[in-house]
């Protein structure tokens, strides 16, 4: 096993060759190819087989204040953390993004991120995650920061979230069980709290499991125990784990009735020829900010991940006075648990139920681009990969101009705008009023004042070109769909001789 003192001493011959901001770098060198190192010697730069595959500290991760006085009372309630990931792919950038996503997903928990740290392998560890050896270094920086609690990157199986509890001596959480929490904390609605509640349900009950043999306790069984309660009997695990099965089926049916009351509701849009637009994006991505700007709704808007979890519906008008509705949806992440797609799924057919999708993304991020291609991996989930799409990018007034450009580039349906300052607003809304779908038929009709239903309708279903009041009605001339004009039909003006 390698000491922790030995870990060290070599993280600190590493520092002196190289700048503070360019230590990570050369740590973490992404191109080393593993198989170079032929007879003992070095290819380049190459690091010894030991301080590649060593943990690696990722910097700037903590949230530690230094301000005492401002942070005393949050000491005694906020967990304090110890981050760890396995670097399997891609580049040394992708695996710090990947850590610092982490630490935000922490600190919006109600977390005090310490350190961080990131393991080189081929493939996570089937029993530790990462290795042996690799949580004896990880016990040592849990007592040097006095942490309680670590956060794996990754969904861990039971078995690995078992032993290297058993290795660290603090509780161990994975990514899953890190967003299960903060969607817990930020559900509202009832449905909201039914559908965190199953995806909690779902996670936990392979990962049952009690201290010592409390667990394993048989129920039933001995003498006087009454009619079929003789034998083994029942273990308390196995009872627990079918109440929460039990509980998982109610709440299922309970979830199923809620999203008929919002299919009802959906149909009656769509039977009023209400075209709808889904806001979807990565959270944090500016979704709420954007609803607001666009209808001045009023949701609620923090700069946290998972902010928004209720789906909030509300009218707007296009530029030229069509009525449609714009729905604002739960934020995604990269490797989002499949527990929250399935129980989120009747909150998420929002999205492929819609006429287009406004897929809004953070122009300032570091890789907006992988913000974009883990989005719409849960858009295939949901069905949602035939609806049109444009791409927003958000936050344009703080983004790299390049950055910017390089996305108008490669996304040829996108917009730059920015939902703080209104930069690009108006022509977000023209470009929504474009894509909509319009009404085929174009008529002419002389509505009675007896029949003001009818111009209500159009002006909620339909276009209207021009609106005249005659003394004999109002004369419309409107675009509508083939239901409207057939009951515009008898109002048409009589053709002159």
């Amino acid at each position: 096993m390698t000491s922790s003192s030995s870990f060290s001493q070599d993280t600190q011959r590493l520092a002196h060759s190289y700048p503070e901001g360019l230590r990570a770098d050369a740590l973490m060198e992404e191109d080393v190819a593993w198989s170079h190192e032929i007879d003992g010697e070095r290819d380049g730069d190459q690091f010894d087989r030991s301080d590649r595959a060593a943990l690696r500290r990722v910097q700037g991760l903590s949230t530690e204040l230094e301000d005492v006085t401002e942070v005393e009372y949050r000491q005694l309630r906020l967990e304090r953390v110890v981050l760890v990931g396995v670097w399997t792919s891609g580049t040394v950038q992708d695996a710090e993004n990947s850590l610092a996503e982490l630490a935000a997903l922490a600190e919006t928990a109600g977390a005090l991120v310490l350190d961080g740290v990131i393991q080189r392998r081929d493939k996570p560890d089937a029993a530790t995650y990462i290795g042996s050896g690799k949580a004896d270094e990880l016990r040592d920086i849990v007592l040097e920061t006095g942490a309680d609690t670590v956060v794996c990157d990754g969904e861990l199986s039971p078995g690995q979230l078992i032993h290297l509890e058993d290795v660290v001596k603090v509780k161990v959480i994975d990514r899953t069980a890190l967003i299960l929490d903060i969607f817990a904390q930020h559900a509202k609605s009832r449905e909201g709290k039914a559908q965190v509640a199953l995806a909690q349900m779902q996670y936990m009950l392979p990962r049952l499991r009690g201290w010592g043999q409390s667990l394993s306790r048989q129920m039933g069984g001995g003498k006087g125990g009454g009619l079929a309660t003789r034998g083994p009997g029942e273990t308390k695990i196995e009872t627990d784990r079918r109440r929460i099965r039990e509980k998982m089926a109610k709440m299922r049916r309970e979830i199923a009735e809620m999203k008929t009351g919002r299919e009802i509701k959906r149909q009656e849009r769509k039977r009023h020829k209400v075209p709808s637009v889904a806001i979807a994006g990565y959270t944090n991505a500016g979704k709420s900010s954007l609803l607001n700007r666009l209808t001045g709704a009023g949701v609620l808007v923090e700069n946290a991940l998972f902010a928004t979890l209720d789906p909030t519906v509300r009218r707007a008008e296009t530029p030229g006075g069509r009525l449609y509705t714009l729905a604002d949806t739960v934020g995604f992440v990269r490797h989002l648990p499949h527990h929250l797609v399935e129980a989120f799924r009747s909150t998420m057919e929002e999205v492929g139920e819609s006429n287009l999708i406004l897929h809004v993304v953070d122009g300032a991020h570091p890789n907006p681009e992988e913000q974009l291609a883990a989005v719409r991996e849960v858009f295939r989930d949901v069905g949602a990969n035939d609806v049109p799409e444009i791409v927003v990018i958000n936050k344009a007034d703080a983004a790299d101009p390049l950055t910017l450009q390089r996305l108008l580039r490669i996304e040829k349906r996108s917009i730059a705008v920015s939902a703080r300052t209104g930069q690009g607003i108006d022509q977000l809304l023209a470009l929504i009023d474009n894509e909509l779908p319009r009404p085929s038929v174009e008529i002419e009709a002389l509505v009675p004042y007896t029949h003001g239903k009818l111009v209500a309708r159009a002006h909620t279903e339909g276009e209207v070109i021009s609106e005249e009041h005659t003394p004999e009605g109002t004369l419309l001339k409107v675009r509508v769909y083939e239901e409207l004009a057939a009951d515009l039909a008898p109002y048409l003006p009589a053709p002159t001789a």
